[in-house]
């Protein structure tokens, strides 16, 4: 036992001694000689241990992002089959087998829309240009498939102490989509400027290839290994929430021997007593979800305790982020702003911040309270978001009922 603790330690420290190798400025093959002088194979458990350590050690996260695409070149193919995720992978309806299904559409879309009309010969003819926009248009709803994965699998990762490969997943993901924008913005205005626009088309396919195989090969056999079906059952229903990039997705139920061992005890309903009133419990929810705004609660232990479920969201929110710390439920880019307002409302700096952004048609103004007691105790934060968009629009007065 004391050899393979060794032996696994030796391991870890060699997998984080390349990727600082890789950082200094070695090349790809220099440190892939030497991964495969070392190793015959490397779980994905692993890598994510080390990545963690890396972090815990100080390296920022946005610097082990940037090797992440280098660090997955060199670990293709050496990752051992830890898992059977085949056998989720072809069960209709099991959030496994969608985002199998999901990566394969991209994968053709990639190969069959967009590389093909990538030589210089190619793209000097105006119809491969118009073919070639079609394809990078298709990858439009690729946002879709990466919020399912940041919204409902990141939330399970973090439970089971997987920590480091969902913010590096993250930040990568918002790499791509930054990329698919301005691949789109140049295929809109192609000059000149042909090398240069092959370069990034090509760039972006890769980096995109790269994800898919992260996510089947290290991603799913870390779900796999510690979700239980209760817990895939959560993800698939709050898919739809957020929508799926193929058609015709089967509702899926885990076997009824699954669902009895890990069936979850439903509450008992009963009554809400407050200061200034009653009301029970199905009112409350009927209530908080009538509101024209969303509201998101979370604690002064910075967990995410609730939120509201109306029928028109801003932002979509599913039922993983509940208890989930507040940082982790933003992209890295920006949650060092929230952490900032939180720490803010902890210390009295300040009681409120408000935001606007323009999303496509709608105008959302986002607005954050710090919440406290009657003796001034900090009890956590209120996010309420709300489009504003028909409101900017009232103008005089409406004093009668309208037919």
């Amino acid at each position: 036992m004391s050899e393979y603790i060794n032996n696994r330690q030796m391991r870890q420290k060699t997998i984080k001694d390349i990727i600082r190798q890789l950082h200094e400025g070695k090349t790809v093959d220099e440190v892939k000689t030497q991964f495969e002088e070392v190793f015959h194979g490397v779980s994905a458990t692993e890598i994510s241990e080390a990545e963690g350590a890396l972090i815990a050690e100080g390296l920022p996260v946005e610097e082990v992002q940037k090797l992440c695409d280098v660090h997955a070149a060199v670990f293709k193919g050496s990752i051992e089959e830890i898992h059977q995720p085949e056998q989720p992978a072809l069960i209709p309806g099991h959030p496994v087998h969608v985002l199998v299904k999901e990566n394969k559409k991209i994968s053709h879309i990639l190969e069959k829309e967009i590389r093909p009309f990538l030589s210089l010969t190619a793209i000097d003819d105006p119809g491969a240009v118009e073919q070639l926009k079609a394809g990078v248009d298709q990858l439009k709803d690729l946002s879709i498939h990466y919020k399912k994965k940041e919204n409902l699998y990141f939330p399970y990762m973090e439970k089971y102490g997987i920590t480091a490969p969902p913010k590096v997943m993250w930040g990568v993901d918002d790499e791509i989509r930054a990329r698919v924008k301005e691949v789109a913005a140049l295929l809109e205005g192609h000059s000149d400027q042909t090398e240069t626009l092959i370069r990034k088309v090509q760039d972006m396919a890769d980096k995109i290839e790269e994800m898919i195989f992260k996510e089947e090969n290290i991603m799913v056999p870390m779900l796999l290994e510690n979700l239980t079906q209760e817990e895939w059952k959560t993800i698939a229903d709050g898919s739809g929430e957020i929508g799926y990039m193929i058609e015709d997705v089967p509702q899926w139920e885990p076997k009824e021997a699954d669902k009895e061992e890990n069936a979850p005890t439903e509450p008992e309903a009963g009554i809400v007593k407050l200061p200034s009133g009653e009301m029970k419990t199905e009112e409350l929810t009927a209530l908080l979800n009538t509101l024209p705004f969303d509201i998101t609660f979370v604690n002064k232990d910075d967990k995410v305790k609730y939120f509201s479920e109306g029928k028109n969201r801003a932002f979509p929110r599913t039922r993983t982020i509940l208890g989930r710390n507040v940082s982790n439920c933003h992209p890295p880019a920006s949650v060092h702003i929230v952490e900032k307002i939180v720490e803010d409302f902890k210390n009295g700096v300040k009681d409120e911040e408000d935001f606007w952004i323009r999303m496509g048609k709608k105008y959302i103004l986002i607005r954050y309270y710090a919440v406290r007691s009657e003796a001034g105790e900090y009890l956590g934060v209120l996010e309420v978001t709300q489009d504003i968009d028909e409101i900017q629009n009232i103008t005089g007065e409406k004093r009668l009922m309208s037919e």
